[in-house]
């Protein structure tokens, strides 16, 4: 098949909740369309979490070009802001190799903020009010923090977690800096394409999904996810953004003496699927997304492909 004559994007997004099978059609793609990967997992840019974030192998890559992974270490902090500009320069570099960029990941905002017209305020930054809410965050904990950004903004405190407490310190710092809110400052942006793309989605019965997350968790901890999180305690890499992922933070408190192994294998397990679960609503309601099978042939996905650019043509 000539794969570079068969579609006319510019951009192809591949996500899907975690273990959904993102990394093995993403190859396949990437061989049959003559494309490169860009990384769209907001935790596998750091250097040193490899197998709690299911990172490709450099095996498993097939002599398929990958972008921005391993770029950042443990204790850099990192936005999505970066992360956009990161992202669409290596769009337009992949593209002046006549090359298709593959955009291939699980974080929603991030793969979302590059294909439509999202504009960042990091800029507007006043340390003084910054430091101040890291100073209660470190008196009175995540949980406080989020109830009071509840209060003022609840539409971020609806979609960003407790212990993400970088964006919850964020949102706060937006609403008292400015006559907005971090909700509504995203509100009316993020519907213009900046690409001709086709986003496909990979779906699967629940069920079948928990199990193979399951057993990812269970592979992951045989390959060692619990030395890899050793190693960065010992580095004393804590208290930052790397190891709140899920994999690591459960390591961690199991680390301090805080539960025993099997129930931080328990905890992962399960804040997996509940991340899958938030990953999905996600996608559905941000996302024009065109949902596969994942163990569909490459000949049946690439007419779903061509016709989702007719119709978005028209």
């Amino acid at each position: 098949m000539d794969g570079e004559k068969m579609i006319d994007i510019d951009v192809l997004a591949i996500v899907g909740p975690t273990a959904s099978g993102k990394t093995a059609i993403s190859i396949k793609l990437a061989k049959l369309l003559n494309g490169e990967i860009i990384n769209g997992d907001s935790m596998q840019v750091y250097k040193g979490l490899d197998i709690g974030t299911a990172k490709i192998t450099h095996s498993e890559m097939e002599g398929i070009p990958h972008h921005l992974l391993d770029i950042k270490e443990p204790t850099e902090p990192f936005s999505v802001a970066e992360y956009q500009q990161l992202v669409r320069e290596k769009i337009a570099e992949i593209q002046t190799r006549g090359k298709l960029p593959i955009l291939v990941g699980g974080t929603g905002l991030y793969v979302q903020s590059v294909l439509y017209d999202f504009q960042f305020t990091e800029d507007r930054v006043d340390e003084t009010i910054r430091n101040a809410y890291y100073e209660q965050l470190k008196q009175l904990g995540p949980e406080v923090m989020h109830a009071k950004l509840a209060l003022i903004d609840p539409q971020s405190a609806a979609v960003i977690h407790p212990n993400n407490t970088r964006r919850v310190v964020r949102a706060l710092e937006i609403a008292e800096h400015s006559d907005t809110t971090k909700s509504a400052e995203t509100q009316n942006q993020g519907h213009e394409a900046m690409y001709r793309h086709v986003i496909l989605g990979l779906q699967m019965d629940r069920e079948i999904l928990y199990e193979r997350i399951n057993l990812r968790v269970n592979r992951m901890i045989e390959q060692g996810l619990v030395d890899e999180a050793k190693d960065l305690w010992n580095q004393e890499i804590k208290n930052v953004q790397a190891v709140q992922a899920i994999g690591y933070k459960e390591i961690y408190a199991y680390l301090a003496n805080q539960i025993s192994l099997e129930e931080a294998i328990d905890q992962i397990k399960q804040n997996s699927r509940r991340y899958a679960k938030r990953q999905l609503t996600y996608f559905r309601n941000k996302l024009p997304i065109k949902w596969i099978e994942p163990d569909l042939s490459m000949e049946e996905i690439l007419p779903i492909i061509n016709q989702d650019m007719q119709e978005s043509a028209h």
